[in-house]
Order: C-alpha cells, then sequence, then structure tokens
C-alpha cells in the first residue's frame, strides 16, 4: 500500500489539524493547565470536544456505538496531539484501553465504552512495575476470591491514573513472575476500596501515578478476556499503544521542526538571516528527511495493524524506534539552532524537549524496540 493518506483521510486530517491548531494549541492546554498546577493535567471540556468531533471513538466498533476507523485514522490525531503538544488522554483512553476492551465482554462495554464515546470517561494502564518498561515481568497478583479475585501489588508511572474512571491492569492469575502465560487483564473501577495512587507531574507537566493495590476485591465480571490468557490481548493492546505513541513522536518531531525552520526565517545575525547559512540549512534539510522516513515508518505500522498482519507487532517496534531518534535529533537540533534562548521557557521548542523525553519512555524507549526487533527478527 502506499505510504501516504487516501482522500478521506487527508479530509480527516484537514479537520485534526485545524481543529487541534484552533483549541488545542500550547497557548490555551499545554501552558494553561500547567502554570494552574492542574491535578488531572489536561482540559475535560477540550476532551468533551473531542467526543463531539467523533475522535475519542474512533476505534470503538460501529455495533458499541463507535466510529469503526483504524489505526491510520487514529494516528492522523495523535499527529495533530503531538505537533500541538495537546495534553489530552486520548492515548490511554480512545486507543490503549479501547484496544483492550474490545476483548471484553458485552457487559464490560456497555459499561465503559459509552462514556469514552461521550468525552465523559478517560481510561488508564497500568503495565509497568519498574521505571523502565518490561512487560515480560508481571508480578502483581490476582488471587480467586469467591466467585472473583483480589488484586495485590503495585504499578509505575500510570499515566492519568489518578483521573481515570476504570483502570486496565495486567495481573499474575497463575505461574511464575516471569511467565508468558498466566495473565490476565481487570477493568478496575476508580472507586475500588484498598485502591490508591501517589501522583507525580511528569517531565512534560502530565500527571501519572504510581498505584497500589491492597488486596482489592474484583468480580468476575471484571475480566477483560480470558483469564490467564491475557497475554494475547496485552499483547494486542501495546502495539496499538507503541504505534500511537509513535505517532504522536511524530507530530512532536513535527511541531519541533516546524518551530525551527519558522525560526531560522527571522533571526538574523551578522546582517543575514541564520536561514540563509548553509550549514543551519544542511542540518534543516537532514531532519526533514528523518522525518518524513520516521512517518513513513509509522504509517506502515498503521496499514500492518489495520490489515491484521502478523508484521505489525515487528513494525511497531521499528516505527517506535525509529520516531525515538527522530524526535530526539528533531528537539535538539531545535534547542541548538535557537541559541541561548532555546533553554528558556519563553520559547515553546523547549517543551517539544520535554515532550519527546516522557514519549520516548512510555511503552518501551529505542534501546527496548530496537533490541525487540533483532529478538523477533531471531537473533
Amino acid at each position: 500500500m502506499p505510504l501516504y493518506h487516501d482522500e478521506d483521510q487527508a479530509m480527516l486530517a484537514d479537520t485534526a489539524t485545524s481543529f487541534m491548531a484552533e483549541q488545542g494549541n500550547i497557548k490555551d492546554q499545554l501552558r494553561h493547565w500547567r502554570d494552574r498546577d492542574c491535578p488531572d493535567g489536561f482540559g475535560h471540556g477540550l476532551w468533551k470536544q473531542m467526543a463531539e468531533m467523533g475522535f475519542t471513538g474512533m476505534l470503538v466498533g460501529e455495533d458499541d456505538g463507535g466510529l469503526g476507523m483504524g489505526h491510520v485514522e487514529a494516528g492522523i490525531v495523535l499527529e495533530e496531539i503531538g505537533r500541538n503538544l495537546t495534553p489530552s488522554p486520548f492515548l490511554t483512553s480512545s486507543v490503549l484501553a479501547a484496544t483492550a476492551l474490545k476483548h471484553g465482554s458485552n457487559d464490560l462495554k456497555g459499561r465503559y465504552l459509552p462514556g469514552l464515546i461521550e468525552g465523559e470517561s478517560v481510561f488508564a494502564v497500568a503495565i509497568d512495575e519498574t521505571a523502565k518498561h518490561r512487560p515480560s515481568r508481571i508480578t502483581t497478583r490476582a488471587e480467586r476470591s469467591g466467585n472473583g479475585f483480589k488484586l495485590s501489588g503495585s504499578k509505575s508511572f500510570v499515566i492519568q491514573g489518578a483521573s481515570a474512571d476504570m483502570l486496565v491492569v495486567a495481573a499474575r492469575t497463575s505461574g511464575s513472575d516471569d511467565d508468558e502465560d498466566g495473565i490476565t487483564l481487570f477493568a478496575v473501577p476508580k472507586d475500588a476500596a484498598n485502591m490508591s495512587h501517589n501522583s507525580v507531574r511528569l517531565v512534560d507537566s502530565s500527571m501519572a501515578t504510581h498505584t497500589k493495590f491492597d488486596g482489592v476485591d474484583l468480580d468476575g465480571d471484571a475480566v477483560i478476556g480470558e483469564v490467564d490468557g491475557g497475554r494475547e490481548v496485552l499483547n494486542a493492546m501495546l502495539t496499538a499503544g507503541r504505534i500511537g505513541a509513535a505517532a504522536e513522536g511524530v507530530g512532536v518531531a513535527r511541531g519541533a521542526m516546524d518551530l525551527t525552520v519558522d525560526y531560522l526565517k527571522q533571526r538574523k545575525q551578522f546582517g543575514k538571516l541564520i536561514g540563509e547559512f548553509q550549514a543551519l540549512q544542511h542540518r534543516a534539510s537532514h531532519l526533514y528527511s528523518e522525518v518524513e522516513i520516521a512517518r513513513a515508518a509509522v504509517i506502515k505500522a498503521q496499514q500492518l495493524l489495520d490489515g491484521g498482519s502478523e508484521k505489525a507487532e515487528l513494525m511497531s517496534s521499528v516505527a517506535k524506534a525509529k520516531v525515538a531518534r527522530t524526535a530526539g535529533l528533531a528537539v535538539k537540533e531545535g534547542v541548538q539552532m535557537h541559541g541561548g534562548i532555546g533553554m528558556t521557557d519563553e520559547y515553546d521548542i523547549g517543551l517539544y524537549m520535554k515532550r519527546d523525553r516522557a514519549l520516548q519512555e512510555f511503552l518501551g524507549d529505542a534501546y527496548f524496540h530496537a533490541n525487540r526487533v533483532a529478538e523477533l527478527n531471531g537473533y
């Protein structure tokens, strides 16, 4: 398939571009909520507006009230979220949690999906248990208790965990901590007894929690998928989330690049625009080519996932690793070409660097995914 958008996707891109630039811009969203030390880190009003645009339920099937779109379309929205540094629960709620709930019972879907589609609910995913992404090791336990389970353990850096109406939690129901099997996913409501959150503000001003489960009672209806068979659902959720994070990373790279190129066209030294200096032209050209390559890798991953290809899992790591390198280059070049003022809060370029650092770590950094690509290729 061609690595560009078709006519309908291009129309969606135009809509998402104008909406995010007008409603999700840095001044009105990121700086606004950051400077007010907002405990959620994002605006619920904007989330409601995104629902009215149909964005929140893009990946929800039409039978469940959503739009039934694919990851190419979701990636279009995510790229604009990244480009404008829009604080939003879209990735955790409309991509990760929505992917998990596809495997849930009709009761679970009926309980949670309407709130997501209407922009009334926010979801979080609780997977990692250490500072680094390591989904192969799950130590949080869910033991049989009556007709349900008792959940015990802890999760680290749960994005928007304290704001979430429901958490998708990966827990071990059998086997040892490093076993591939024996994983079960649970939909844990926000008001569950014996669940506590320690909120932390990340470098990009988004909010996360270190969440503890001290014998949380869950009924059998909270299970997403099959008991002990949650690894397949978890992998599907992670693949979707990684491709989504890569799409947002492309937006961060494009936003930083655009900001830098505009600055090169305005800033003068020695009586000349610095954009006329050949050395900076070469660096800007190189950055542009890297961003386009990364964007192509993401679109390919999205297309493979939408097509149900077995190669989607591999390509998700290719895309995540490539985007991490490219976005890292974009923000570093941006700060350097801005000079000393690039280190000040007055200019937005530093905000792109902060968002890149947080996004690179989410669901695995470049090193994690480069190693994963090697392993999936038999090395």
